[in-house]
């Protein structure tokens, strides 16, 4: 498990591609018991550790994770996630490459909670949820290196925004990707910026992506 940064009211770490945040059906180890049962060995503490979940990242996305480590520490800084007074940035690798360099795709997402599958929509319908994210081409090649910064957090927001600029993201096969990549997505969490929960202090924890498809 790679550290990023921790004290004693957060800790944030760097989740591998393919790995659940949290407990799902498969009964793979996730990263929320991982981190739990790595400060309960360390700091040989007895009963239960407390380590709040605020945020996750779908199971084949890569990148920055954090948690609380106090229930104040959850409060606030869920409270800043509401807020939408956090900034998340991403990188992603995709097929083709935008008709812009840069531009901001509104959409309306509605998710099918059975098949796990997110419809976007050009404008507004029933049950629908406003998605915006912005990005921005940072390389090019046989693929394309993207920045991408979400303004709202939807499930499944970032896949579906590429793939409606017909650049979908390497591995994502369920947007319309046609190259594989071992059940991971070529979509990595690169940054976090948030208030520290006590200090107020702003900060960013950054990661880089373990992936080789991210090198281009």
């Amino acid at each position: 498990m790679k550290i990023l940064f921790e004290d004693n009211h957060l800790i944030v770490v760097q989740k591998p591609h393919r790995q659940p945040t949290e407990g799902d059906d498969s009964g793979d180890l996730s990263l929320l018991d991982e981190v739990k049962a790595f400060i309960k060995r360390r700091d040989d503490k007895p009963g239960n550790v407390y380590v709040g979940m605020v945020h996750r990242l779908d199971r084949p996305v890569g990148g920055v994770v954090l948690f609380a480590k106090t229930s104040k520490a959850a409060s606030r800084l869920s409270q800043q996630i509401r807020d939408r007074s956090v900034e998340k940035v991403y990188w992603a690798v995709v097929e083709g490459e935008p008709s812009k360099p840069s531009g901001t795709v509104v959409q309306w997402l509605t998710k099918d909670r059975d098949e796990n599958l997110v419809t976007a929509h050009p404008t507004e319908v029933a049950n629908s949820q406003k998605a915006e994210t912005a990005y921005q081409v940072l390389k090019m090649g046989e693929y394309t290196l993207v920045e991408v910064r979400p303004k709202t957090g939807r499930p499944h927001q970032i896949r579906l925004a590429m793939a409606s600029l017909h650049c979908p993201i390497v591995g994502d096969s369920k947007y319309g990707s046609t190259t594989p990549l071992e059940g991971s997505i070529a979509l990595f969490a690169r940054s976090f910026t948030f208030d520290h929960p006590t200090t107020k202090e702003r900060m960013t924890i950054t990661a880089e992506p373990e992936l080789r498809i991210f090198k281009l």
